[in-house]
């Protein structure tokens, strides 16, 4: 059976206010999602990603973090590998891009810190996946 690939891109801007009224810059969140044990990340996604990534103004003016997440079926150890594993992946196509690797940043959870309920089928789904969020550099 080939594995289930679904992608979904999140695109979220959100401003928001301290206290002094300052404003926070917008950032942007894109999501891949992978099938079960999958770290293989196919053309389309790739596509939809680099697309994705063309459409953020300034992209160079911004810091990128790669947030990898996986289900809860198999052993800790494996998951941990396998979230650094889909890390490498969407850091690789990141560096495709010709995106410099000194403004990305990798954090892998594998198991732990689920978002969504590992309890149901569509929650394990939306758990193999993961985040690249990008923020604006810090001046």
């Amino acid at each position: 059976m080939k594995y289930c690939l679904l992608l979904f891109a999140l695109l979220s801007t959100h401003f928001l206010s301290a206290q002094e009224e300052e404003e926070i810059a917008p950032y942007y969140i894109f999501s891949i999602y992978f099938g079960g044990g999958s770290h293989y990340i196919d053309d389309q996604q790739a596509q939809e990603l680099h697309k994705w990534l063309d459409g953020i103004p300034r992209l160079e003016e911004h810091a990128i973090s790669i947030h990898s997440h996986t289900d809860d079926i198999g052993g800790k150890a494996y998951n941990d590998w396998l979230s650094q594993m889909r890390s490498e992946s969407a850091l690789m196509q990141l560096l495709r891009r010709g995106l410099p690797d000194d403004i990305i940043t990798i954090e892998d959870f594998g198991e732990l810190n689920p978002v969504y309920d590992n309890s149901t089928w569509e929650g394990k789904l939306k758990n193999r996946r993961v985040d690249i969020i990008i923020r604006p550099l810090q001046t």
